[in-house]
């Protein structure tokens, strides 16, 4: 189809610039430990034993960064100021676990869905997912893939979640010579936060028979952008001479007998996915694991022919469908640029070997990058209000296309110090506004 002109105001442009001048400067550090006080996310790094908070937050959140940032608990102790490497060690040990990244992602993805800014980008009901490659280095490059899509070098890819308001609900380390769709489902399920995702956005990669027929399954809208979508043939009921004008667009018929056989294994499946019992992903596997597909798997394969087709021909005819997608998939791809200059050290390559600690530098990952965004929507609400005071009329429907991703007034390098305290009138520091100081020299 021919590609959409961009429906970004011109005018969104020039207010997003003048926004994100208007931020203030901070340190990743300072971030991290006001959005705490915001959230008290690091409270969630309970202790394995005891279950209690974190005693020392500075040590907890110098470890998140560890991760977020792919600089190690080593390397982050020896570029920290009032930390040590025993101190970050004792708090990865005991306290950072698969669990409690989850709850302290949900309680900074929950705040930021309660913020009255979010409700602009959207309503938390509709979300994309997508993966992103890094390159792994020759010590962990043993334990990567190639895949020839993203050059000839090993590496693995992060695959998230990310709601319409700008909000990360999940991310989790797979091969990057995997099928994404074998995935697509986990994120809405491995989740801990207030969203209740309805309506999901992916990539071709996403897309399959059996993930369409899952999602019908368990009540939510698959919408994913089909690339040659002209070469998909339809699935109908009848025969093919029903439709001789489209005779070379229709595949195989329905196999209704088939998808009636086995209905009740196929609402077990949903079940299980929907009760959490099983993750989707693990089923998906299980039903292609064998070289000739089993008679449930075909099922399910039906089902998918059926959901594909009604999506295929309102993809065709709904100009609202294919933007509200474009839209969702754009807000994902712009987040990967921010998640690129969070994740700096080592140029961004992967050097764990083990998908443990994989896992932990996208779970810290996510965090920090969560981070970001709710602290730029917090003074993107008030760098609005202040606008509005002085007399501006900002429309909504223009500060929508301002997005919360900027990270160019946050240090996210050099020297991290986590003993300053700051002293902030109202909790919040001051915006600036490079304007008055241009005239006032």
């Amino acid at each position: 189809m021919t590609p959409r002109v961009s429906d970004v105001p011109t005018a969104a442009d020039a207010l997003n610039a003048e926004i994100s001048g208007m931020y203030p400067l901070v340190e990743v550090p300072d971030l991290l430990r006001e959005v705490h006080e915001w959230t008290g996310f690091a409270d969630q790094f309970t202790h394995v034993r005891t279950g209690d908070a974190p005693q020392n937050i500075s040590a907890m959140l110098a470890g998140v960064l560890a991760d977020g940032t792919n600089l190690g608990p080593k390397r982050m102790a020896g570029a920290s100021k009032g930390i040590s490497a025993h101190q970050i060690g004792w708090m990865r040990s005991f306290h950072a676990r698969s669990e409690t990244y989850r709850a302290a992602q949900a309680s900074v993805t929950d705040a930021h869905t309660r913020h009255p800014h979010s409700q602009l980008w959207g309503d938390g009901t509709t979300a994309s997912s997508d993966g992103q490659f890094f390159r792994a280095s020759d010590r962990a490059a043993k334990r990567s893939d190639v895949n020839l899509h993203y050059g000839s070098e090993p590496g693995t890819k992060f695959y998230s979640g990310l709601s319409d308001q700008y909000g990360y609900f999940s991310i989790l380390p797979i091969s990057p010579t995997e099928s994404e769709a074998v995935y697509v489902l986990d994120g809405l399920f491995d989740h801990d936060t207030i969203l209740e995702i309805e309506e999901l956005f992916t990539d071709t990669g996403g897309a399959s028979d059996h993930v369409f027929a899952l999602f019908a399954l368990i009540g939510k809208r698959f919408a994913p952008r089909l690339r040659n979508i002209k070469d998909r043939k339809f699935h109908i009921f009848g025969k093919v001479d029903t439709y001789p004008g489209l005779a070379n667009h229709i595949g195989a018929p329905i196999n209704t007998a088939l998808i009636l056989e086995h209905w009740d294994d196929l609402l077990r499946l949903a079940a299980s996915i929907t009760t959490r019992t099983v993750s989707p992903s693990t089923i998906l596997k299980r039903l292609s694991a064998s070289s000739k597909s089993s008679d449930l798997a075909k099922a399910l394969r039906e089902i998918g022919r059926i959901e594909r087709t009604l999506f295929m021909i309102e993809w065709y005819s709904s100009p609202a469908l294919r933007k509200r997608c474009q839209a969702g998939l754009n807000k994902g791809e712009a987040a990967h640029k921010l998640k690129r200059a969070v994740f700096f050290h080592e140029r961004g390559e992967i050097r764990d070997r083990s998908f443990d600690s994989q896992a932990f530098r996208a779970s810290g990952l996510n965090l920090v990058v969560s981070a970001i965004v709710h602290w730029n929507t917090v003074y993107l609400g008030r760098a609005t209000a202040h606008l509005r005071q002085l007399g501006r009329n900002i429309d909504n429907e223009l500060l929508k296309h301002v997005s919360p991703l900027s990270w160019e007034h946050i240090n996210l390098t050099g020297i991290y110090s986590w003993d300053t305290e700051q002293q902030m009138a109202e909790g919040f520091r001051p915006l600036r506004f490079p304007g008055k100081i241009l005239r006032a020299a």
